[in-house]
């Protein structure tokens, strides 16, 4: 029987996490907060000193729309971090933290898998440091605050209705998506509907990933509108005067966490938001950090290309003055087919037809980065057992040209079975390119969705409510016009129906709701029928995750 991703993750000889820091990039002991032997937080004064240093060179790691037979997209982010050391580079891996929501849901665990893992797995997987704890305590704050203020005679003038700040819990929960609360009477506060999102939908958590220091990190909480008064005027947390707590809170929270995968080479992990929900990449600090550290920096994206992709360059990219020198579009034979129509039992067995069909699917993520955004690429196909060399030849024959397309097999091997895809990264590197946005800053908030979705999702059109344009509307003409859009929508279609495989086109999004994220410094576009507070699937990973009689975890995969 095959080990599990638990099981070969023990295997790996950890090295304390101070000496590792000290040998590879020349950082003292003073300049680590460690939790333990394996994990440290990199002390922010120590990166203030990075600010001379050049910047190496960032790829990004994005995938196919995702589909039930995964594809594989942080496994290949480690793994090419293995492989670029493994050919001599000087590499970093700048990823996202797991949340305890899909570890307990869907996925049953977010480090990557086999070979190519960052650990200790465990550790990362469930509490890890307690960034994700510390997002969630400030922006409860935040709520109780909030409901405290107005328990307390309502000095600001809060119109009850038309309070937009809910609260949030790591975990996935569909109950808790609408409730009431303060119920019970005076002395619970004044009864209102409230809900709760998952704490990677919160923006403290976006906030957190986009601020550039600890100071940037409080205007940005004071920014945050909460509610609006009788009178329609926004309240922010500043006049709530909490934002500063809040800062209090997050204070540890905003050093990025320094760990090792299986190979022994670094990698930061900080912040975690959802691609279909949030703008879906890791920190800005620990980005830039790694950057200053390494000759090359291997991040990621949340889910397909059209969601974290177009977040990472038309936000993080936007605001933080970052660029990509290549990306890597990763498949597997199994996902191609489920795009081209075959269901997840069938998908072992040989089919060029269907495997022809899906190509369309990743055919547009591939024109969306190259024609739109304008940035080189390299297609990595994972490699699983199943595959044929005849489904191999034609994503060869189809694929190739212009798009070097690799077959990786870091899951088995670790960094020596991805010394290909390494090299033609670096190859793809050297190219020269100019990073392009889908949209302007001067567009208006209307034009940046319909840009976004007519070019990346080959939608034909938009549409909302009268009371969701009505909403965009009064934002733009409140000042807000210049933000970026986080589209949130379904991960799994192009469209905004998650049923619907491969590359349809011709749909019109609808967007039913509009959120402004002041501090985040942009606006939150709900499409389709996509939650900011998940379900649990009928069986979810819970159900295999235990102790065992030594103490250890079983079950994450």
């Amino acid at each position: 029987m095959p080990l599990s991703d638990i099981e070969i993750a023990r295997q790996a000889r950890l090295r304390r996490i101070t000496e590792l820091a000290h040998e590879r990039l020349g950082i003292a002991d003073e300049h680590l907060v460690p939790y333990g032997h394996h994990k440290a937080k990199l002390a922010l004064p120590y990166i203030d000193t990075l600010a001379g240093r050049p910047d190496g060179k960032l790829v990004l790691v994005t995938a196919i729309s995702p589909t039930p037979a995964g594809e594989g997209k942080t496994t290949t982010s480690v793994g090419l971090g293995d492989a670029l050391n493994h050919i001599g580079k000087k590499a970093l891996i700048a990823l996202r933290e797991p949340s305890l929501g899909p570890v307990f849901g869907l996925k049953g665990g977010a480090t990557g898998g086999g070979h190519a893992q960052v650990v200790p797995m465990d550790d990362i997987n469930l509490h890890f440091t307690g960034d994700f704890q510390a997002i969630a305590l400030a922006h409860n704050l935040l709520s109780a605050c909030l409901d405290n203020h107005i328990h307390h005679g309502n000095a600001l003038d809060i119109d009850v209705r038309r309070i937009a700040w809910k609260r949030v819990v790591d975990m996935n929960d569909r109950a808790l998506r609408q409730l009431t609360v303060g119920l019970g009477g005076p002395a619970n506060g004044f009864p209102r509907q409230d809900g709760f999102d998952i704490v990677v939908a919160s923006e403290v958590m976006a906030i957190l990933c986009l601020a550039t220091s600890l100071k940037d990190l409080k205007d940005r909480l004071g920014r945050i509108v909460v509610a609006e008064t009788r009178g329609r005027r926004p309240v922010t947390a500043a006049e709530l005067k909490v934002h500063g707590a809040m800062a209090v809170l997050l204070k540890d929270a905003l050093a990025p966490n320094l760990v090792q995968t299986m190979e022994n080479n670094l990698a930061l992990l900080h912040g975690g938001p959802f691609a279909n929900i949030a703008h879906g990449c890791n920190s800005v600090i620990a980005t830039r950090t790694a950057l200053k550290l390494g000759d090359y920096v291997v991040t990621e994206a949340g889910f397909g290309a059209d969601l974290g992709a177009e977040k990472f360059i038309d936000i993080k990219c936007r605001k933080a003055g970052l660029a990509p020198a290549a990306v890597v579009v990763v498949a597997t034979i199994r996902a191609l087919k489920f795009h081209g129509g075959v269901n997840l039992p069938d998908l072992g067995r040989e089919d060029l037809g269907a495997l022809e069909r899906g190509l369309a699917n990743i055919q547009r993520h591939l024109h969306n980065l190259r024609e739109v955004f304008g940035l080189p690429c390299v297609v990595s196909i994972n490699h699983f057992t199943s595959d044929t060399e005849a489904e191999h030849a034609l994503l060869r024959e189809r694929l190739g040209g212009a798009t070097p397309v690799v077959t990786a097999r870091h899951w088995a091997e670790g960094g020596v079975g991805a010394a290909e895809l390494a090299h033609e990264v670096v190859r793809a590197c050297a190219r020269t390119s100019t990073l392009k946005f889908a949209y302007a800053d001067g567009d208006t908030l209307w034009e940046k969705v319909r840009l976004v979705a007519t070019r990346t999702y080959g939608a034909a059109d938009i549409s909302a409510s009268s009371a969701v344009r009505r909403q965009i509307a009064a934002l733009q003409e409140a000042g807000h016009g210049h933000l970026p859009v986080c589209i949130a929508k379904t991960q799994y279609s192009f469209s905004t129906d998650a049923t619907l495989r491969g590359a349809p086109s011709g749909h019109v999004v609808d967007i039913r709701e509009v959120r402004l994220a002041a501090g985040a410094e942009f606006v939150v576009m709900v499409c389709g029928e996509v939650m900011t507070m998940p379900g649990l699937p009928k069986v979810p990973a819970a159900e295999h995750i235990d102790l065992d009689e030594q103490g250890q975890v079983v079950g994450l995969s």
